[in-house]
């Protein structure tokens, strides 16, 4: 009589067996195909119909997951040091307003010859790029040291950093702003702020497309952050740095929409 198991599936290959599954030694390999099919079969039949698997119940309680999440809130600025909320609008109006120009012109800009001194750093050039944006001088930590007597020298770009010039950064596509940005950003973390900085770091900001990137939201955060930590440092409402503190925190927070990060009317 044919098993449950034969009856339910069809047979694929058909083969003779022999009068009794007793002529199939199942500890002895196959002779010829026709045996190793019946051992196949034999073994099949051998298996239980239902199959109940020993778990244990303590290998199913999930561990709860936890995840630390660190928000960097920006410093707090002391009384008197934030701007006004008119100053903010007034600040991304007119922020607005170059970022559009810089758009409408930048076909033209990009098409003008450079001077023979301007040797943009090549792409992953990191140092070049510190030295092209802030100039030896800040790059190197040194100062001039001339004395009355001696003549004022000429301009040299080299030393005191190349201006963002339009000619220079409508240049730049979108991968190359964000990675000079990552660039100075990060120099800045450690050292104190200089104009050279400021002037770059609108200038890219100008130029950094919307909607942001990760990477590019996750720069200008740390951007305003350490505008707000150095500001909280300042001890007097005259610090010429007062005002590029400022007006960075408010283009971050204010038009790249990181409103957590802006300052509130006081």
């Amino acid at each position: 009589m044919k098993s449950d198991v034969e009856e339910l599936m069809p047979r694929l290959l058909p083969v003779e067996f022999g009068a009794s599954s007793t002529d199939v030694d199942m500890k002895a390999p196959p002779r010829n195909p026709q045996e190793y099919l019946r051992q196949v079969q034999l073994e099949a039949s051998l298996c239980p119909e239902v199959v109940v698997a020993q778990i244990d119940p303590k290998k199913l309680k999930k561990k709860k997951q936890t995840v630390n999440v660190s928000v960097v809130e920006c410093h707090a600025a002391p009384v008197g040091f934030s701007p006004s909320l008119s100053w903010q609008q007034h600040q991304v109006g007119h922020f607005s307003d170059v970022r559009q120009s810089i758009a409408k012109n930048r076909k033209h800009w990009s098409s003008q010859n450079l001077d023979d001194n301007v040797l943009m750093p090549k792409l992953t050039d990191e140092e070049g790029w510190k030295r092209f944006c802030l100039g030896e001088k800040v790059y190197l930590g040194t100062s001039s040291c001339h004395t009355d007597a001696e003549p004022e020298p000429a301009l040299d770009y080299s030393k005191v950093g190349f201006p963002p010039f339009l000619s220079i950064v409508s240049r730049l596509n979108q991968s190359t702003v964000l990675m000079v940005l990552e660039i100075l950003i990060s120099w800045f973390e450690e050292r104190d702020f200089v104009p050279q900085l400021g002037r770059w770091l609108y200038a890219l900001l100008a130029c950094l497309e919307k909607p942001l990137l990760p990477e590019a939201h996750s720069s200008i955060r740390q951007l305003a952050r350490r505008c707000a930590q150095l500001r909280s440092t300042l001890e007097s409402l005259e610090d010429e740095k007062l005002p590029a503190l400022n007006l960075l925190i408010c283009l971050v927070a204010r038009y790249f929409e990181q409103n957590d990060l802006a300052d509130q009317p006081e």
